[in-house]
């Protein structure tokens, strides 16, 4: 596909470089080479290794296509790939690129989105216009926070869609007074239960826990950490799904907390008492060595016996 076929073959085509720079009939054009965490290793062939060539500007310079049996100067064009995830690149490939992040859209945007291009697509899609049915904006800001968890708005345009479907429904029966106005209080009806929850900070502080900030791919969260103790041997007990980092983290926290507090915490025998520290969401792996200063915090509140302000 990529460096295309010898003209021996039956059927044989320039690879898919070739025939877009003859389709774009410009020597540098723009390639998009859409979703490139999805290349895979089969029977026919490695693309990763055929792209490394095509990708190093050191290299392509000098292209050889199978079809063509001459050298290609692939040094004009301007390659833009797109990627999910990181992971499941080559690093040599990943080498050859410049890596450009994009954050996911944030609450404020998916409701302009989801307003000004979403909501009209989804009417005009089902034959419905403004007069009929209406979203006001709570409504809306309910659906992204507690019935879709992304960073686009795929999901947000189904659960539109989902509101357009039940109000045609309606319309037709004449069941309803027009314009059908969808407020929040509504949505349950609708779209059923809510689908995702976001934590509160606590109004209610106990020694031991503490909040931490979390990161997603879909945006952030909070995360109460908790600790407690019980009567036992000095051992640490960590739960709730941590990775090695998260893990070493605590541990760190404990002796920095017993080489500075030891001597001076009379009410709390360190070799006496088992500490077991769980971080909630255990169904989620976590790991990062930014949870360091949390744990710590949890630790030092529970031995001090002290709170920690919730914000």
């Amino acid at each position: 596909e990529i460096r295309g076929h010898r003209r021996t073959y039956i059927g044989a085509l320039p690879g898919r470089i070739i025939q877009g720079i003859k389709k774009a009939g410009e020597k540098n054009p723009v390639f998009v080479l859409d979703e490139v965490d999805k290349l895979a290793v089969s029977y026919s062939g490695d693309p990763a290794s055929a792209l490394l060539e095509v990708l190093d500007p050191e290299q392509n310079r000098t292209f050889s296509d199978h079809y063509l049996e001459v050298e290609y100067d692939l040094s004009d064009v301007f390659f833009i790939a797109t990627a999910n995830s990181l992971n499941t690149i080559p690093p040599p490939l990943l080498d050859r690129m410049e890596l450009i992040t994009i954050s996911s859209y944030t609450n404020t945007e998916k409701l302009h989105i989801g307003k000004t291009h979403l909501f009209p697509k989804s009417l005009e899609e089902h034959g419905l216009n403004e007069t009929q049915l209406q979203v006001d904006d709570m409504a809306l800001q309910t659906i992204i926070e507690k019935y879709t968890r992304e960073a686009g708005v795929r999901s947000l345009k189904k659960q539109l869609d989902k509101i357009a479907r039940v109000a045609s429904e309606k319309i037709v029966s004449k069941s309803v007074n027009l314009p059908w106005i969808v407020k929040a209080d509504m949505l349950h009806g609708i779209l059923g239960k809510e689908l995702f929850r976001h934590d509160d900070i606590l109004h209610r502080q106990v020694p031991g826990v503490a909040t931490g900030l979390a990161w997603t791919p879909v945006g952030g969260d909070i995360l109460f950490i908790e600790g407690t103790s019980m009567e036992g041997k000095g051992k640490l007990t960590l739960t709730g799904q941590l990775g090695d980092v998260m893990k070493e983290s605590a541990q760190i926290s404990l002796s920095l907390i017993r080489s500075r507090l030891g001597f001076y915490i009379k009410r709390f025998d360190f070799n006496k008492t088992d500490i077991h520290i769980h971080v909630p969401s255990g169904a989620t792996p976590k790991d990062a060595p930014s949870a360091g200063i949390t744990l710590f915090t949890t630790l030092a509140s529970l031995i001090l016996g002290k709170q920690v302000p919730p914000t």
